[in-house]
């Protein structure tokens, strides 16, 4: 799995190809603390004013904050907005 990762890795930068598109990596933007958007992700596993979890190809990513609400929700691609405190992806 490893090498054929590396291979895909390899083929992207020969063809300049994003590798987030290759590998099927999220892409997180972040806007200072007001904002969060994830690209690429699987969905929403769990939400609340003070925590969002998304799911992704590989493992989740746990949002922590204040008044966090969904802005632009999209089959892939969503915005957190908010105070956000912390980022944390866990595999």
């Amino acid at each position: 799995m490893l090498r054929r990762k590396g291979n895909l890795q390899s083929l992207a930068g020969f063809l300049e190809i994003p590798q987030d598109i290759v590998l099927d990596l999220p892409r997180i933007t972040m806007l200072g603390n007001k904002q969060l958007l994830v690209e690429n992700h699987k969905g929403i596993i769990e939400y609340t004013p003070s925590l969002v979890r998304i799911k992704l190809n590989q493992g989740e990513l746990f949002v922590t904050g204040e008044g966090l609400i969904l802005g632009n929700l999209q089959a892939e691609q969503i915005l957190v907005e908010g105070m956000v405190r912390e980022v944390k992806y866990d595999i």
